[in-house]
């Protein structure tokens, strides 16, 4: 991740933080703290307005825009606090000489403004190349207005035609899956459930021009926005590598910086990471997943685990310039206050 040695990254937040709003007060409270014991990085929570508002860990993404500026989905503030009291954490730790990296959710939409009429395919769940049925009439919350942002910042207003599918049908109240009709799934993905797209809500179509253009758009503005060091992008199994090639890549010509950005792949398979490293050209790093699960087999094996193993089919093995060790994180120890990761 970077050419210094015995960099130290910690996430600076876990799941079940309290819904307060005084995250980024705390991090300027300690900034000076983590540089005196050896943090170089800070992994931030993401910081945009999410669908349940304060409530929200900020993965159901409602506006990539609204960094606690704007009255929406109940709240000025996210759960971690105001637009400002961002900017000025960050501030706070690139004066300590901590990078600061963004945690950023591309993949879906949730708490849409409006619903549409859309023709779709039920697909079966498990496998999402086999259509249950005929197209039908599905009623889906794919409209985004943003009424408490109008158009600032961006004038782009989200409808069906900028998203691939849904998991609800507003008719007749039901789960699924729902592939709009005139749709298909990203092919750089991975294949568990013959294809891995879809994850949740409203899936973002990378296909549409459109919508590239606008989340180059945004990257462009939150980079010049907020000044941080990079990215940490969410569920990049179920987004096709392509698009991210060119993202990361737009995204430093325009910044002028070298950007730090690395993914979750959450996968045990060393093969299905290498094969993204492939097809993204090496522009992002990746989190060791595998060496994660090797850590997870020593700690229960009652003291009987080949520890010359532990490198085994591991992503720090085969690509070490890219890979983001870790222990745990959010996902896998939510009752843990802070993990320490190191790059």
């Amino acid at each position: 991740m970077s050419n210094l040695i015995n960099e130290t990254m910690m996430q600076y937040f876990e799941w079940n933080l309290p819904c307060d709003g005084t995250l980024w007060k705390e991090i300027c409270r300690e900034a000076n703290l983590l540089s005196a014991i050896g943090i170089t990085a800070v992994w931030l929570p993401p910081a945009y307005k999410a669908t349940k508002g304060m409530q929200d860990t900020g993965y159901g993404v409602y506006d990539l825009y609204d960094l606690g500026e704007f009255n929406q989905k109940g709240s000025i503030p996210t759960k971690y606090g105001t637009k400002d009291e961002y900017i000025e954490a960050i501030k706070v730790l690139r004066a300590n000489y901590i990078k600061v990296y963004a945690d950023v959710v591309l993949n879906h939409r949730l708490g849409a403004d409006e619903t549409e009429d859309v023709i779709a395919y039920e697909q079966d769940p498990n496998n999402r190349t086999k259509n249950l049925t005929n197209p039908i009439n599905i009623k889906a919350w794919t409209k985004y207005t943003f009424p408490g942002r109008g158009n600032v910042y961006s004038d782009f207003k989200w409808n069906w035609t900028h998203f691939s599918g849904v998991d609800w049908d507003e008719n007749t109240k039901r789960s699924s899956v729902f592939q709009f009709y005139g749709k298909h799934w990203d092919n750089q993905v991975d294949k568990e459930k013959g294809n891995f797209d879809y994850l949740m809500g409203a899936d973002v179509d990378l296909n549409n021009v459109d919508v590239v253009k606008e989340l180059i758009s945004w990257g462009k503005w939150y980079l010049s926005t907020t000044n941080v060091d990079g990215f940490r992008l969410d569920a990049i199994k179920h987004i096709d590598a392509s698009f991210f090639e060119e993202w990361v890549k737009k995204l430093r010509d325009s910044s002028g910086k070298p950007l730090t950005v690395f993914g979750e792949y959450w996968s045990n398979n060393i093969d299905a990471l290498n094969n993204y490293i492939k097809e993204t050209k090496s522009e992002i790093s990746l989190f060791d997943v595998p060496l994660h699960y090797n850590f997870f087999k020593a700690s229960f094996s009652n003291g009987e685990y080949d520890l010359r193993t532990i490198f085994d089919g591991t992503l720090v093995k085969e690509h070490p310039e890219l890979a983001i060790t870790f222990v745990d994180n959010h996902d896998t120890e939510p009752r843990s206050i802070i993990r320490v990761l190191d790059s």
